[in-house]
């Protein structure tokens, strides 16, 4: 049955193939069979071949072929099928057809082998063009003819005597000063260096220099090939030259000889296991050709270890810029050792070229290694085949090799062979345009002075000459040899080659056939260099029109002549080599090319590579033609990206560039593409931890704007920072950046973390924070004797048990130690071993404490601040039962613990200066008693601590000058002074705990009577962590607070209290926590502060004066919109509010705002936008006016439409509402957009009384634009894609700039005291640090990160892409994670840096950031 199914490309047939070609299979069975098809292939799962072949040799794991899978095929006609597979990995792949009939289980095959499709890297599919240099050579002797060795007589003593001579050495910096020549003037594409190793000087050299294949350590650089140069090292100058190569669009290939070292290698000292001995224990010397090299020492590759070994080598050299190896004796060392090598490589660096020098190999092998072990190149022996029956016996070989297994390298010359030119210069001239017109694919390469016909044989271990700058050469020559190579496409993939020759004499004809165009090129060489001859072919092999064809090489028109109807021939003058097309090519028109040229051919395989990598990112099936999707790709990388996504308008592409996106950790949400983009051609690579996960250079858009669009990376548990080098090619040349892509797991298990590791807690700063409900709070950092701000304490009471009024602290911190037999040790950071916090019950410390003898004791200390009006603290201190085999104390073996209060009585913004009055008075403020003190500074307050077991003992001490480095960061005074009145002491046994209890009271005079302690409950840290959700929804519960008996909103800790627009957007949150009630009772009370249409802004205690704010009054309505929809229904507004209902607040209010409010809010009528005061939005920083916005700001806009919508559904007024909705919405639209720029102005600045319309629109990209699309204040979906494809570059992790890192055509600027502080033109600020005037503010809303805004980036996201990208959203706001596991735990803060590494700043816990990622997250969860 198999035997009447037929495949095509034949079972068994090799074809070698380019990444952005495409392979067909057609598979035909007998019509009447009924059933399906599918090919059976490892493409497209080299990631996987490779991993198996890794894990077989480092794990003795068997292959099992996890990278096949069954591709259907389609049909195409009876008994016929079809499937087009795209090429975009390097690799060996194998592919068969099978049928399974209708009905059967078992499939059919056709008879034979696999097919195997050797897939090569893009750039290499034409003008490989090699110069292979010696940088021993470009030193002295350089221009020389011969080499002249100096004083002979001296030497030859000098050698005598046993003294090592070495001649001066041609250097890195000398070949890099010739780089323009070969790679531009020549036009070769490939730099090949001859082995640049440590070799023997003096034991065992070879010559003058020692011999470079006696490698002495195979990563590191000889010295003497560089020039002494303190600024940079051999390794360095070996990376100029690199850069030089890729710089000017070429590649470097390294010679790397591993089946053997030099005598002395380090290899001998630390794996001398490795080294092959014979039965005597002598070290065996490798060989060819009978000759032994008896300065070499031979390795065992039986020693899989090695294989590893000589892997990393490899990927030393990647990683510093090469890209190919040319693998000296490769036949020498075992297939399955390079197969793992070169798996090993192409894991971090898949388009690296091994190059295998095969010469004295059996071809059998040659095949073997290019195939099985996955060689992209080998060398052909085409230079040591001189006569005609030599060739013709000789290349149907190579070309077989070439289109099925890898390419053949003719080399005119190499260093093994006598010089072309000292035969003679014809014989040089025809050499070498022969091996370069015969090369498969442009494969050609030349030894260093070839082009200058040096004639003194390259001799590797003494000092040679290379005749450069000769008067006579063939620079010319090779020049235009190598333009035809790399531009004509006969000279190019899709090219079939076949010798023609007809007749005698000693000549070569061949024939170059490039299918898909069906042009055709004859080369016919004269390999006699005294006799002319004929050369004659087949004259069905030419296509040229009429009877002559031009030669390529000089645009000579050349008769043809025609000894018969069936031949046609020229004739050749000795040595003469000729290249014959069609007059009317189409490739004369282009011959004046610059030989500097990038091969159009190169550029177009690695668009069409690109193209199909990125649409089998979006579908297995090929949606486009290579070629035309090449074409869309230059066009626009992300239009691209976008009509390839079947599930949405999303491009899934996220834009880097360059050089202000160095100064952000742009986040990479999974399956999403990188779009990086900078001024010049740039190659960048990715790494994570030292490995490579993605390296590429850069391509040209249509515009010739070098870009790269990076496929997405595999994804992966957990978040992950990973480095992205770039290097930029200038006119200047070569330079190198980094900066930082963070990798975004999905988010779909976001877990906060409640518990850290000792490792954790000395790499991040840690803190934890505790509440009482009425404003007072616990900030205590993980290493808890630490103090780094002022705002640090146990206890910062708020003595107001009414409404948050402020804060005073008390206690500022304990300090503990725990003795056993008179040894103390410090209960801190040193012996830590978890941390952990829980909403609450406050923060946990386990310590491991050593007590002696090898044993330790394990003591939990949990501090949690009560929730009532009492300001109360507990710190509870545990021992922990001893657990067996631990090296525990006994039980019953007590230690003493001591706890050291130090206290304050201060205000929280201020510090405590002893000398200014409480050195002397709090001391007498401290009344000690046997179980605690009181502390009363004052007559209306005070402290008392008590303990549950145990005694005080009073020691009063002073500390001094106790730095807070915050403050310091801040510039403001960090330094400040703390008292310690004593001392607390108690015994502990094993599972004993013993509580201390702090209390602020109030009112009377303070009592010194015990406080009422709370029971203690024994309880165990839960360490799993929460999910996000559960997290935020605690976390929400610290920042409300009584008012009355109503409820407001603490704005963040440690310094905020209640703010009127923070509050109003935390009831968004609390919505969405269903906190209806909660929700209810802060409305309430705000709606009862309106006042002619303004809300307070700041409340300072009963101080509700403040009401410099335009957008309070309309985030009131958003808050009363999302209540009512949260319930279905209006009811709460017919709620009273002093005589009026809610209902009629939000109506007098709008009313209030459109005719003008007292503080200078009023409507536009010829517009309806509403005209905001300056420093009256979110953006309010003043003294110095850092983001004034006077006029119209954009988000002001969009509450207002917001705010008019809602009244016209819940008002009677309906009409009225919706018209000037209509209105403003189309204003917005009209006054705001700006198409060229792409995205929305953020304020159209006006003076009062001007309208709108006649207000000057800025350009900053600012992130106050989201609210315009997730409240619908802008409905065009081109509009709001646009918008958040601009706004994307305002993202960091957790946050969202406040102004892009652009410059801007409206200057902002900055004075303070008539100094102006910033670039107007560029006002973006990036660190948030320093002194409050002149550093902190002007970049507090000019480019500092902002949490509580980043939300709406995302929840703009869903609402314009839909539900397909909810993922992408998702994955976005939990990087929110990284800000909440890593300061403030369980917290958002308010702020981080715009720079990387975006420090978090500002206030740790801030509650509008809690709510609003609480508020989207749930809004994704029901999408």
């Amino acid at each position: 049955m198999n035997a009447i199914l037929t495949q095509s490309p034949a079972p068994g047939k090799h074809l070698l193939r380019f990444c952005g070609d495409l392979v067909s299979f057609s598979l035909s069975v007998p019509a009447e069979m009924e059933g399906t098809a599918f090919v059976r292939t490892n493409l497209g799962h080299a990631h996987i071949t490779r991993r198996e072949i890794i894990r077989q040799v480092e794990y003795n794991e068997p292959l099992l072929g996890r990278d096949w899978f069954d591709i259907p095929m389609k049909a195409v006609g009876p008994g016929r099928f079809e499937a087009v597979l795209a090429l975009t990995e390097v690799g060996h792949f194998e592919a068969k057809c099978l049928f399974i009939p209708a009905g059967r289980p078992e499939p059919l095959w056709p008879p034979g082998n696999n097919t195997v499709i050797n897939s090569e890297p893009a750039d290499t599919c034409c003008g490989n063009i090699i110069y292979n240099a010696f940088i021993r050579q470009f030193g002295p002797y350089k221009t020389m003819a011969r080499a002249e060795a100096g004083p002979v007589d001296t030497i030859k003593t000098l050698d005598h005597a046993g003294y090592t001579v070495i001649p001066p050495s041609g250097t890195f910096r000398d070949l890099i000063a010739e780089l323009d020549f070969i790679l531009n003037r020549l036009g070769c594409r490939i730099l090949q260096l001859l082995p640049i190793h440590p070799t023997p000087t003096t034991y065992a050299r070879m010559g003058r220099y020692g011999s470079p294949y006696a490698s002495l350590s195979f990563t590191a650089v000889d010295a003497a090939l560089a020039v002494f140069d303190p600024s940079a090292t051999p390794v360095e100058q070996f990376l100029e030259l690199v850069d030089g190569v890729h710089a000017r669009h070429g590649k470097v290939i390294i010679d790397i000889a591993i089946n053997h070292t030099g005598w002395a290698a380090s290899l001998h000292e630390s794996h001398p296991q490795w080294l092959a001995r014979n039965e005597k224990g002598e070290i065996e010397a490798p060989g060819a050709w009978g000759v032994v090299w008896e300065d070499l020492t031979r390795l065992d590759y039986s020693h899989k270890d090695m294989w590893a070994y000589m892997a990393d080598v490899f990927l030393t050299w990647c990683r510093r810029g090469v890209d190919g190896f040319r693998c000296d004796a490769g036949y020498m060392v075992p297939v399955p050792a390079w197969r793992y090598i070169i798996a090993k490589v192409r894991e971090q660096f898949p388009d690296t070229v091994f190059f295998l020098e095969g010469l004295g190999g059996k071809i059998s092998v040659t095949r073997e290694l290019l195939s099985q072990g996955n060689f992209n190149w080998t060398y052909s022996e085409l230079f040591q085949n001189y006569e005609r029956n030599q060739i013709e016996w000789y290349l149907p070989e190579t070309i077989e090799v070439s289109a099925g297994e890898g390419i053949t390298v003719h080399f005119a010359e190499t260093h093994d062979n006598p010089r072309l030119a000292a035969t003679s210069l014809t014989y040089a001239r025809m050499r070498t345009a022969l091996c370069a017109l015969l090369a498969p694919h442009g494969a050609f390469g030349f030894a260093n002075g070839v082009e200058w016909f040096a004639a003194e044989k390259i001799n590797v271990h003494e000092p040679c000459a290379l005749n450069w700058g000769a008067e006579e050469n063939q620079v010319d020559a090779i020049a235009r040899l190598n333009v035809i190579l790399k531009t004509h496409p006969a000279f190019g993939p899709s090219v079939d080659l076949s010798l023609i020759g007809r007749g005698q004499g000693n000549f070569i004809a061949l024939l170059r056939d490039h299918r898909n165009s069906g042009r055709t090129v004859i080369i016919v060489a004269n390999l006699d260099c005294s006799a002319t001859v004929t050369a004659q072919w087949h004259r069905s092999h030419a296509s040229f029109a009429g009877n002559s064809a031009v030669d390529l090489l000089t645009t000579e028109n050349i008769p043809l002549q025609s000894s018969d109807s069936q031949t046609s021939g020229i004739d050749l003058a000795p040595g003469q080599v000729r290249c014959l097309t069609s007059p009317d090519d189409p490739w004369l028109a282009q011959s004046h090319l610059d030989p500097g040229v990038i091969p159009p051919r190169v550029i177009r395989q690695r668009l069409r590579a690109k193209a199909l990598e990125a649409m089998a990112v979006f579908s297995t099936e090929l949606t486009m033609e290579p070629d035309a999707a090449a074409e869309i790709l230059t066009a626009d990388p992300s239009d691209f990206c976008r009509r390839l996504n079947r599930e949405s308008d999303a491009s899934r592409v996220v834009n880097w560039q360059f050089p202000s996106d160095l100064r952000r950790q742009v986040m990479i949400p999974p399956g999403h593409f990188i779009l990086f983009r900078a001024d010049h051609p740039f190659r960048i690579r990715i790494i994570e931890n030292g490995r490579i996960r993605a390296t590429e250079q850069s391509l040209n858009d249509k515009n010739d704007r070098p870009f790269i669009l990076l496929a997405p990376l595999k994804a992966q548990n957990g978040h992950k920072l990973l480095t992205v080098e770039i290097t930029r090619h200038t006119p200047q040349g070569s330079v190198h950046n980094t900066g930082t892509l963070l990798f975004l797991a999905d988010g779909l298990d976001a877990r906060v973390r409640t518990s850290f590791s000792r490792n954790d807690c000395h790499r991040m700063p840690l803190l934890a924070l505790d509440t009482n409900g009425r404003g007072a709070m616990m900030r205590v950092h993980a290493d808890w004797w630490n103090l780094r701000s002022r705002y640090d304490a146990l206890l910062a009471a708020n003595l107001n048990p009414d409404f948050p009024e402020d804060r005073r602290i008390l206690l500022t911190r304990c300090r503990a130690w725990v003795v056993f037999q008179g040894y103390s040790a410090d209960v801190n950071l040193d012996c830590l071993a978890r941390f952990g916090f829980d909403f609450q019950k406050g923060a946990w410390w386990r310590y491991r404490i050593p007590t002696g003898q090898g044993e330790h004791i394990v003591l939990q200390i949990t501090l949690s601040m009560a929730d009532d009006a009492a300001n109360t603290v507990r710190l509870t201190a545990r021992r922990l039962a001893r657990i067996e085999a631990q090296q525990e104390l006994d039980d019953s073996k007590p230690v003493t613990l001591i706890i050291r209060p130090d206290i304050e009585d201060r205000n929280f913004h201020f510090t405590t200066k002893a000398f200014t009055g409480p050195e002397q008075s709090w001391p007498k403020a401290v009344s000690a008693g046997t179980d605690g003190l009181t502390f009363a500074p004052c007559p209306d307050y005070g402290l008392t601590m008590r303990i549950d077991s145990g005694r005080f003992v009073s020691e009063p001490e002073w500390y001094y000058m106790v730095h807070r480095s915050l403050e310091a960061e801040r510039g403001l005074d960090p330094d400040s002074d703390l008292f310690g009145p004593g001392y607390f002491t108690c015994e502990l046994r094993g599972g004993a705990h013993v509580t201390l209890t702090a209390r602020a009271q109030t009112g009377r005079a303070v009592s010194e009577s015990s406080p009422e302690v709370p029971a203690f409950t024994v309880w165990t840290p839960d360490e799993g962590g929460l999910s996000l959700e559960q997290a935020l929804n605690s976390a929400l519960e610290h920042y409300v607070v009584r008012r009355g008996s109503f409820r407001t909103v603490i704005a963040g800790y440690p310094w905020f209290l209640d703010w009127g627009r923070d509050t109003l957007i935390v009831v968004r949150g609390l919505v969405a926590a269903g906190q209806i009630e909660t929700v209810k009772a802060v409305l309430l009370q705000f709606a009862r502060f309106e006042a002619d249409g303004t809300l307070p802004n700041m409340i300072r205690g009963r101080d509700a004066g403040n009401r410099d704010t335009s957008d309070a009054p309309l985030w009131f309505f958003t808050a009363c919109a999302d209540l009512v929809a949260a319930e279905g229904h209006d009811h709460f507004l017919e709620s009273d509010c002093n005589g009026r209902t809610v209902r009629q607040v939000l109506a007098d209010m709008a009313t209030s705002i459109m005719t003008g409010t007292p503080n200078g809010i009023i409507m536009d009528p010829a517009s309806g936008l509403l005209f905001s005061p300056a420093h009256f939005t979110w953006m309010d920083t003043n003294f110095p006016a850092g983001t004034p916005r006077q006029g119209y700001p954009i988000e002001i806009q969009a509450l207002w439409f917001a705010a008019l919508k809602f009244l016209s559904r819940v008002h009677q007024e309906k009409r009225r509402w919706q018209d000037l909705a209509d209105k403003v919405q189309a204003g917005i639209q009209a006054l705001f957009w700006n198409p060229e720029a792409g995205y929305l102005a953020d304020c159209r600045h006006a003076v009062p009384g001007q309208s709108a319309l006649l207000a000057e629109p800025d350009d900053a990209l600012r992130p106050n634009q989201l609210l315009a699309l997730t409240l619908g204040a802008v409905s065009d979906p081109e509009i709001r894609r646009s918008v958040l494809k601009a706004c994307g570059e305002l993202l960091v992790p957790g946050a969202i700039r406040s102004l892009a890192d652009r410059p801007v055509r409206m200057p902002l600027e900055i004075r303070h005291q008539g100094q102006l502080l910033n670039d107007p033109w560029r006002p973006y600020w990036g660190r948030y640090s320093g002194d409050e005037d002149t550093r902190r503010k002007p970049a507090y809303h000019n480019g500092t990160a902002w949490t509580w805004l980043f939300p709406s980036f995302c929840e703009a996201w869903l609402d314009c892409y839909g539900p397909a990208e909810k993922a992408t959203a998702r994955s976005w706001l939990s990087s929110s994670l990284l800000l909440i596991n890593s300061g403030c735990v369980g917290h958002v803060p308010e702020i981080v840096d715009g720079d990387a590494p975006h420090t978090q700043r500002g206030c740790d816990a801030q509650a509008w950031g809690v709510s609003e990622l609480l508020r989207v997250w749930k809004k994704l969860d029901s999408a």
